[in-house]
């Protein structure tokens, strides 16, 4: 006589639980997904607030740590019961938890470390001036004066390479590169002066789609030229450290422009 199979209650349901927890996981990847990545063109597109946006930012990361959490535990399950094709869906529950919540993760990080200033400026004893751009600031925006000694001192604690350029090259080449460099970064340009060496533009960033405001100045500096940049955010009280990104792009820009052969 066969001895007859005894397969314990909790093995005869695996494969039922296999099958709910790693779809459970995926879904819930896919929509902490979705809402990481539809927050910022959300705001963008007025859709949603800004702090809305941020919410749903939060809620995506919060997402992404328990979709990882369940997807794993489906993966395990999906093994344990020999559902390959339910592995499969778990692990892509699995990645998709990192994707919602390392961004959000990120920003915040960056956020914490740097100081809660979003108006940077190579010379902050006389930044250069907003003019043209000021007709684009809606009312509510901040404020287009330079906060003076608190803001510069915090400004070099956190960006000490922050400072003013200096080029062997005269003026109307510094000027016509710092030009051609603020247009190969997509900036749009508000005012152009090449006498008053004065140059306006505005970024805008790429995910929220955020308005920044971009004056540079050029001026004779011995035999040479100094440049001085200010970026400055329209809204916000913290930058998460953009502008004083956004400058060091524009100076190793110049650089490799003005010192490329020709």
């Amino acid at each position: 006589m066969t001895p007859t199979r005894y397969d314990h209650p909790s093995r005869q349901h695996l494969p039922r639980w296999a099958r709910y927890v790693a779809w459970l996981g995926f879904w819930t990847g896919l929509a902490a997904s979705l809402l990481m990545l539809l927050a910022g063109p959300a705001y963008r597109l007025h859709i949603v607030s800004l702090g809305t946006a941020f919410s749903l930012l939060g809620m995506a990361a919060k997402g992404g740590v328990g979709a990882a959490v369940i997807a794993l535990t489906g993966l395990i399950l999906s093994l344990l019961a020999r559902r390959s094709r339910l592995a499969w869906i778990a692990g892509l529950g699995l990645l998709m938890g990192p994707l919602a919540f390392v961004p959000p993760w990120l920003f915040m990080h960056k956020a914490r470390s740097v100081p809660p200033i979003h108006d940077i400026s190579t010379d902050t004893r006389n930044p250069p001036a907003f003019q043209a751009v000021l007709a684009l600031r809606k009312p509510g925006d901040n404020s287009a004066v330079y906060a003076g000694p608190k803001l510069a001192a915090q400004q070099h604690a956190a960006y000490p390479d922050i400072r003013p350029l200096h080029f062997a090259q005269p003026p109307d080449k510094v000027f016509a590169a710092a030009l051609a460099v603020a247009k190969d970064m997509d900036w749009h340009i508000d005012a152009d002066h090449p006498k008053a060496g004065r140059i306006e533009a505005t970024a805008t960033t790429f995910w929220f789609g955020f308005k920044d405001d971009v004056v540079i100045r050029v001026e004779p500096d011995g035999t040479g030229t100094r440049l001085d940049i200010r970026s400055a955010s329209r809204i916000g009280v913290s930058d998460v450290g953009k502008n004083a990104d956004r400058i060091r792009d524009f100076r190793s820009r110049i650089d490799q422009r003005l010192r490329a052969p020709g």
